[in-house]
């Protein structure tokens, strides 16, 4: 089956990675809680079961599940740096959260793409092979923040997760309104909900809200 892209390709590398060791200013508490007040994840991903086999997706389903999956690990390996590196609780306590929700969504469209018969991306290409995909960080971006540590570190991941979840936001709209396969469509409108919802939680930590 050919598919076609449903995203747009990113601009040349805009954000300032290079942060002074002071960093912008984070509004994070000084005591750093780690109470969550954000969002607890996606929900309860839709399952792959045998449904894929037999209900209708068209060219648009595949396509986000071939996109969204590396785009996800992406965001896995971000957020897995956060346990040693970040300084903040309340970031620590996000990256957490971003990993619980995501992990199990990376195995439900491995599911679908398989019970469809569709290539699943390779593990180990979430950066070389898609970094023009919306969102993506290249290599440059990732060695940066394996770099760094501290404030800088929390200054870094906060921006760049906040690049990378628009980019899985407008990949997910484009799967509500062009998308055929039922639960594809309400995997990508919990995207929505629950990546935005994030983006303004990480505006507020670097005091942008």
């Amino acid at each position: 089956m050919t598919t076609r892209s449903t995203t747009t390709p990113v601009p040349a590398r805009r954000m300032a990675l290079g942060l002074a060791a002071a960093g912008a200013a984070l509004v994070l508490a000084a005591c750093g809680s780690d109470g969550g007040s954000g969002s607890s994840g996606h929900g309860a991903a839709p399952s792959a079961s045998a449904d894929a086999t037999t209900a209708p997706h068209n060219a648009q389903d595949v396509a986000f599940a071939q996109g969204m999956i590396p785009h996800h690990r992406q965001a896995l390996d971000m957020a897995r740096l956060a346990a040693d590196h970040a300084s903040s609780a309340q970031v620590k306590d996000l990256a957490t959260r971003i990993e619980k929700a995501q992990d199990p969504e990376i195995t439900t469209m491995t599911g679908w793409l398989t019970a469809w018969d569709e290539k699943v991306p390779a593990a180990g290409m979430a950066h070389t092979g898609h970094s023009g995909m919306a969102g993506m960080m290249d290599d440059k971006d990732m060695t940066a923040l394996e770099k760094a540590t501290g404030k800088d570190f929390d200054t870094m991941f906060l921006t760049m997760m906040v690049e990378h979840h628009k980019g899985a936001v407008e990949m997910a709209t484009t799967e509500k309104s062009e998308g055929a396969y039922g639960p594809a469509k309400s995997l990508a409108d919990a995207v929505v909900t629950a990546q935005n919802a994030e983006i303004e939680e990480m505006r507020q930590l670097l005091g942008q809200g």
